[in-house]
């Protein structure tokens, strides 16, 4: 399964906008994701983009090719700047990179509730 950083299309007729998504290769543009990782608005008077940094660095570091649009968009934030630094780290020393890319936060899991108490038999 391959993984890859590409833009879905959002928005009316001649007024799109897109997200930033992590998905199967073999999904269509516009289908199934795994993630959403930052929204991209072109016709703004000022050109919005907005991209989580820390999980657009994992999802890279993980093995995910990005489409050439996101891997545009990825440099213009300097992000694929970053991934570049951190692979060129972690050949020189041989190693994993010294600062780990922090793990995506779980739900916390709902705790059993306790039966309720019952009054001793006497």
């Amino acid at each position: 399964m391959g993984v890859a950083i590409r833009l879905t299309r959002m928005g009316r007729l001649n007024s799109p906008y897109y997200r930033l998504v992590v998905a199967d290769s073999r999904f269509p543009r516009d289908g199934r994701f795994i993630e959403i990782i930052g929204h991209y608005q072109p016709l703004r008077k000022e050109t919005q983009l907005e991209i989580n940094e820390t999980r657009a660095l994992h999802w890279l570091n993980v093995g995910a090719q990005p489409s050439d649009t996101a891997r545009s968009l990825l440099r213009k934030k300097g992000i694929m700047e970053k991934w570049h630094n951190l692979r060129v780290e972690r050949k020189k020393t041989g190693k994993a990179a010294a600062e780990p890319l922090p793990a995506q936060p779980q739900p916390a899991e709902p705790q059993p509730e306790a039966p309720a108490a019952t009054p001793p038999a006497v």
